[in-house]
């Protein structure tokens, strides 16, 4: 049984990924911080990012789509405020596999601590909008 998505809910929340990403990691909020932690510089960062781009797009279709149907499963069994229900099923599927993988593989790659924390913070502002625009859209597939 496939769980009841919102189509249009998923493709907003995929759109609000990206302007999640493009916001958070511009020069004027951490941008900078990023491009020192990973070891980018200006020459680095020159020429064309689109393949990064549809990855990201693609991906992000797959977390909304997921979150989605993880959400329509848990109002199913527990019932009540749907949008409480997705919020928290985000924050739950942010800690349990996003967090914890990440964390995992940036000690083994012995990446700096705050680029961890910043990569997590991202993940959870994007995650938590995410869900709020399901949340917001309820389960009725259109």
């Amino acid at each position: 049984m496939v769980p009841e998505i919102n189509i249009w809910a998923v493709l907003l929340a995929t759109a609000s990924s990206m302007v999640v990403g493009s916001i958070w990691y511009t020069r004027a909020v951490f941008g900078r911080y990023w491009m020192k932690a990973v070891g980018h510089t200006e020459e680095s960062m020159k020429g064309s990012g689109t393949g990064a781009i549809i990855i990201t797009v693609l991906v992000s279709f797959v977390t909304a789509s997921v979150l989605a149907g993880a959400a329509a499963i848990a109002q199913n069994f527990y019932g009540g405020n749907f949008l409480f229900n997705t919020l928290l099923t985000g924050l739950i599927l942010w800690a349990g596999f996003t967090a914890a993988r990440m964390v995992t593989h940036d000690a083994f790659d012995r990446r700096p601590a705050g680029l961890t924390v910043l990569n997590l913070a991202h993940e959870l502002v994007t995650i938590l909008l995410m869900a709020l625009i399901i949340g917001l859209f309820g389960i009725s597939a259109l």
